[in-house]
């Protein structure tokens, strides 16, 4: 059974950093595609970053310079990080891990629809 969870959620000021991770387990072989999506109360959910097995990297604009995303495979278990810099009230959201077995990472940033599994959840507050 796949498995996503998510840590490293918390509250911080404007300015600081946090640093997300998801343990993804339960997939036969590494998912080609693992993303960060994120998505504030009253608005839709939206693709932060997404990454490719081999390490290609799409970004938001909203995040691009501030934010990284990273993956790393051991054990037969994928972990994906998000590292957030300078954050600002605006990153404020609950974010979620996402996989998926296809490479439709390679050509952009995906959408919500185009992952298979998803994670809980962890939430991000930033005050101003």
């Amino acid at each position: 059974q796949v498995h996503l969870v998510e840590s490293g959620g918390g509250s911080v000021q404007a300015g600081g950093s946090l640093r997300l991770s998801c343990e993804a387990s339960g997939y036969k072989y590494d998912y080609h595609c693992m993303a960060w999506f994120r998505q504030a109360p009253g608005k839709e959910r939206e693709g932060v970053a997404n990454i490719a097995h081999d390490g290609v990297a799409k970004y938001a604009d909203s995040i691009k310079g501030r934010f990284t995303i990273s993956r790393e495979r051991a054990n037969a278990k994928d972990t994906l990080y998000l590292d957030m810099n300078r954050l600002e009230p605006e990153d404020t959201a609950m974010y979620y891990c996402a996989a998926d077995s296809t490479n439709h990472c390679y050509y952009g940033l995906s959408k919500a629809a185009d992952f298979a599994y998803w994670g809980q959840g962890t939430q991000v507050t930033v005050s101003s």
